[in-house]
């Protein structure tokens, strides 16, 4: 083994029923490290422009990172990638738990699938030992019936699984990859495109060791991160995982409410991590080799019936299903939150798209007679619970939402897409672009669409930008500044971000940048940089870029929506937008910085080569 890596890609071929192994060498995976950086490599390769993102030609990437699975707090991430069909364009997601560090361990960077099974399959992976083994019976079953079913099949209590759920099953195309039952890869519907190829689940067990370059410093890492949780999350983490900031984005407008029309919600308290755990929680879980132990596991036996399995809801969820559906029931969003996680859904594009739809409603552009009867007023707590259900099976007016937002909003017609809130076809989370204005650039020029992993959080750099120093930014800046400054501050935060992705850590670790630099290099023995890992970031978003390009998407589809140049009309920050001036400058500026063509919107030759990308020149 190379540290870090086993230099082993596996490649399963659904229609042939064939597998193979690639090996593409050191110096690739230094590159690319994984994840994001690995899944755009393939998609940029082996995708002919133009196909159907639900046809048997896409391909569909697993794709751990060079840390993932070392002995380390935040080391359990991996992504899963493929052409979106919810945007048309690039499609990836990440993902914690346990799966992609037992991928690891099983000797394994990485499994491409191509091709679509004639039957229901799931594939088996055993360390060198590789199945593709019929999945009917496991077919139409909840993600907990099937982790629970394959391994008392495969007689391995100890295996892990990935899944796409019954949503991926009936293609709705915001549908996730589910992992240990209760961990996500939500966004770009990755689990739609592994539904489409008859690939029911990806069961894996590894009995190998993860062998770093410098064991001793990965120790005396972990050592301290583990000494210093307390100390290092000051807020609220480990007691109220990530909805533990909830109220206080509520105070300063900061909590998508009413589909984005407001930013303060009247029922915020009773959605709370503190009121989550004086009500509901049973205990905290965590992911591979972490202490943080922030995840939220929920139980009831009221009204709804919440299952502990199934986890618990976070901030994301909370705001998507809660506020933005005018919803303050916890238990219920609880509930809808188990419904997502039973049947491979995204809570973001769920709850957005519910929203839109309440929206529609309640200024006359959708009747009961579009909705099969129901009553989607904001507020609705039973209406919003069904249509989760709907989704996931396609059944009723969850037929049409399940297309997501804009989907539905064109079928529909009658300006309902002016409301659908969203960016190249995925709905925005559960972050405001009004109290946080770079927020707003990064999601416009989002090559996935709305996202808030890999973007800027202006309110992080408001008292401090000490994390940035050792990129030369030295000055803290106001939420509410666009300035050149800030632009450059978002372009290297978001390729920093996008960095997160390829390397396989979780976004929420205290690690400084030094700190990660060493976690890399300890992991393989490398002798890297910032530098070079700053540009592992930028060389990421730079092929997702010429993947979109290639797909139609030019400049004019980086665009801020509407709503967030519409002033607050009530809350804490009630009169407050960003003005359309404002952020076209700092859009302009932005391609500037990053070199992008301003009419393809893709990177420039000049860019492509100062990256390295010398392959991908000849593609546009």
């Amino acid at each position: 083994m190379s540290h870090g890596f086993f230099n082993r890609i596996l490649r399963v071929d659904l229609l042939r029923r064939e597998v193979s192994i690639e090996t593409p060498g050191e110096h690739f995976f230094r590159t690319y490290l994984g994840g994001w950086g690995l899944i755009a490599y393939y998609l940029l390769k082996e995708l002919a422009p133009g196909i159907d993102p639900l046809s048997p030609e896409n391909i569909l990437i697993f794709a751990p990172g060079v840390v993932t699975g070392a002995s380390l707090g935040g080391s359990g991430r991996n992504a899963v990638g493929a052409k979106s069909p919810l945007t048309g364009g690039f499609g990836e997601a990440d993902v914690g738990g346990f799966w992609g560090a037992e991928l690891k361990r099983a000797g394994w960077d990485a499994v491409i699938v191509t091709g679509k099974a004639d039957t229901p399959v799931y594939l088996w992976i055993k360390d060198d030992e590789i199945e593709i083994r019929d999945a009917a019976h496991v077919w139409g079953k909840s993600t907990l019936d099937v982790e629970a079913m394959l391994k008392e099949e495969l007689d391995e209590k100890r295996l892990r699984v990935a899944q796409c759920g019954v949503a991926g099953e009936n293609q709705v195309r915001f549908a996730c990859v589910i992992n240990d039952v209760n961990r996500a890869a939500g966004r770009t519907g990755m689990g739609a495109v592994m539904g489409s190829k008859n690939l029911k689940a990806i069961a894996v067990r590894g009995t190998g060791r993860f062998e770093p370059a410098d064991a001793g410093k990965i120790r005396e890492t972990a050592k301290w991160l583990s000494d210093n949780v307390r100390t290092l999350y000051t807020g609220g983490m480990q007691d109220y995982g990530t909805a533990g900031g909830l109220q206080y984005l509520s105070s300063i407008s900061g909590l998508p409410t009413f589909n984005f029309q407001e930013g303060s919600f009247e029922g915020a308290q009773k959605l709370t991590g503190a009121t989550m755990a004086d009500t509901i929680l049973v205990r905290n879980d965590t992911c591979y080799a972490c202490p943080v132990r922030c995840k939220r596991v929920v139980a009831s036996d009221g009204a709804y019936k919440v299952e502990p399995e199934y986890g618990g809801p976070e901030y994301e969820t909370l705001g998507a299903l809660g506020s933005c559906c005018g919803v303050d029931n916890l238990e219920a969003v609880a509930y809808a939150n188990q419904l997502c996680n039973a049947y491979g859904l995204d809570t973001i594009s769920t709850g957005m798209t519910i929203a839109w739809a309440m929206e529609c409603f309640e200024r006359g552009l959708l009747t009961t007679a579009d909705t099969g009867g129901l009553d989607l007023h904001f507020g609705n707590t039973e209406a919003m619970v069904r249509l989760v259900e709907q989704i996931a099976r396609r059944e009723g007016f969850g037929n049409l939402l399940a297309e997501g937002s804009l989907h539905a909003a064109r079928k529909i017609g009658r300006g309902t897409d002016k409301y659908a809130m969203q960016v190249k076809g995925q709905e925005f989370p559960m972050h405001e672009p009004r109290v946080k204005f770079a927020l707003n650039l990064g999601y416009a020029t989002s090559p996935t669409g709305g996202d808030h992993m890999h973007n800027i959080h202006d309110t992080d750099y408001t008292r401090s930008v000490e994390g940035m120093w050792p990129l030369g930014i030295f000055e803290p800046l106001p939420a509410d500044d666009l300035s050149p400054q800030k632009v450059r501050l978002a372009k290297y935060h978001i390729d920093w971000q996008v960095f997160w992705n390829c390397v396989g850590l979780c976004m929420f670790m205290p690690y400084s940048k030094a700190q990660i630099r060493d976690i890399v290099n300890a992991v393989t023995g490398w002798n890297t940089s910032l530098f070079e890992l700053l540009k592992v970031g930028e060389r990421a978003m730079a092929m997702a870029r010429v993947f979109n390009a290639r797909e139609g998407f030019t400049a004019n589809d980086d665009v801020a929506h509407w709503r967030f140049a519409t002033p607050f009309t009530s809350g804490p920050a009630e009169g407050v937008r960003i003005p359309d001036e404002t952020m076209e400058a700092a859009l302009a500026l932005y391609y500037e910085m990053r070199g992008w063509d301003r009419v393809s919107g893709a990177p420039t030759r000049a860019k492509l080569y100062e990256l390295g990308l010398d392959w991908v020149v000849g593609l546009l």
